[in-house]
């Protein structure tokens, strides 16, 4: 049977094409041909550098900063997938220029810190980090990580210690608003928080944890523990409710219901002689931290988690895992720096890699160092215009900062 053609089956695929390239400047001289006294001879200005005299250009060090800082990679890896496109940088020249370019990012930092410190509602968290240089009085190189998120920024902060003073110090003195956070002593024992003008906002999640672990830990207690868990999960259920239908008074009504009955279910138990202890203490913690635990019923923005936070740490913690840490104190700075920036460009929905070119583009054109004026890059100072060209995942042209 002869065959008759019926159109075509087409397929889609696509393809990456990874070139790495030189770029070669040819800079004309011009020379004077009258016999004036004086210069006879002129050049063309050199092509503005990230770093003065460095041969890596601004998309190779943009490329190293989100290989590390966004998919928290170590360098080493980068660099032997650069051997294979014919590029062979050395890691100390990388870990050179990384140290020559901390500091460009300082001014942004700050601006960072001083947004985030004005914000209503907080989320904060720590975990542990590795630098490993040697400061006297303190043994070992375990340094703490913390992480504060605001309305529109999150900032990473590096400390030594696990201390009180590290939240106490970012937060102003007269600090008002919440606090969201897990019940680590430190953050109860802040000077804002004793004052009553920080307000602290303890996580559900956590203490869903301790009813697991008691399910975990007694399984004569499994039960009691599930029972538990159960009664949390409807708490949350009913909040999702209302935060769907603001403007229903039944699903607020059923919100308060469940967070009375749990309340009351609390305090019966606790009233009780014959109650386990690890019962007991779970309990007592929940009694104890009720008011915290419950700002969400009268305020809806407030979550009532702060899963967030530890989201945000996750990424660090799989950075800590691969690259070990900091191998200096710079270069700690460094990881919280573009920690905070790149965190607080994808909450404003703005592409990291193209306002990282953008920025040292700026720095380069300012000889190597920040520019002046950094409130231009600032997300919020953004125009409507600046910041769909930074949204757009297409190469876009730089910005004019001025």
């Amino acid at each position: 049977m002869p065959l008759v053609a019926c159109g075509t089956e087409d397929a889609d695929q696509i393809e990456i094409d990874s070139t790495v390239y030189r770029r070669l400047t040819h800079r004309r001289r011009y020379q004077r041909t009258c016999p004036c006294p004086g210069q006879r001879t002129w050049t063309a200005p050199q092509v503005p550098k990230l770093i003065p005299k460095g041969r890596l250009g601004v998309s190779v060090w943009v490329e190293i900063l989100l290989d590390k800082f966004a998919s928290y990679r170590p360098t080493e890896r980068l660099l032997k997938h650069w051997q294979l496109l014919g590029v062979d940088l050395a890691p100390g020249t990388v870990a050179d220029g990384l140290r020559r370019l901390e500091p460009l990012f300082q001014p942004i930092q700050e601006a960072l810190c001083e947004r985030n410190r004005q914000a209503v509602l907080t989320q904060g968290d720590e975990t542990r980090w590795l630098v490993f240089i040697d400061q006297e009085g303190k043994v070992g190189h375990t340094w703490w990580l913390w992480v504060f998120g605001g309305g529109d920024t999150v900032v990473y902060v590096l400390d030594p210690t696990r201390s009180h003073q590290v939240p106490e110090q970012h937060f102003p003195k007269n600090a008002s608003g919440v606090l969201l956070v897990d019940r680590y002593s430190a953050y109860k024992a802040m000077a804002q928080v004793k004052n009553g003008t920080l307000v602290l906002a303890f996580c559900w999640a956590h203490v869903r944890r301790d009813f697991v672990q008691v399910g975990k830990g007694w399984p004569e207690l499994k039960a009691w523990a599930l029972d538990w868990l159960q009664r949390i999960r409807e708490l949350y259920r009913c909040n999702r409710q209302r935060l769907r239908q603001p403007a229903d008074a039944a699903a607020d009504a059923a919100l308060r219901q469940a967070v009375t009955a749990l309340q009351q279910q609390c305090l019966t138990e606790l009233a009780d002689p014959f109650l386990r202890a690890p019962c007991r203490k779970v309990l007592t913690s929940l009694q104890e931290h009720w008011s915290g635990l419950t700002l969400f019923v009268e305020d809806p923005r407030i979550p009532m988690d702060n899963n967030l936070s530890e989201r945000r740490l996750r990424g660090p913690a799989v950075g800590r895992k691969n690259y070990y840490g900091s191998g200096a104190l710079w270069s700690g700075r460094l990881a919280a720096m573009l920690f905070s920036i790149v965190a607080t460009l994808k909450q404003w929905q703005i592409n990291p890699r193209l306002w990282l070119r953008w920025f040292l583009e700026s720095c380069a054109a300012a000889g190597g160092k920040a520019p002046p004026d950094i409130q231009p890059f600032l997300p919020w100072n953004l125009s409507e215009e600046q910041r769909g060209k930074l949204t757009d995942h297409a190469t876009a042209p730089p910005l004019d900062s001025s």
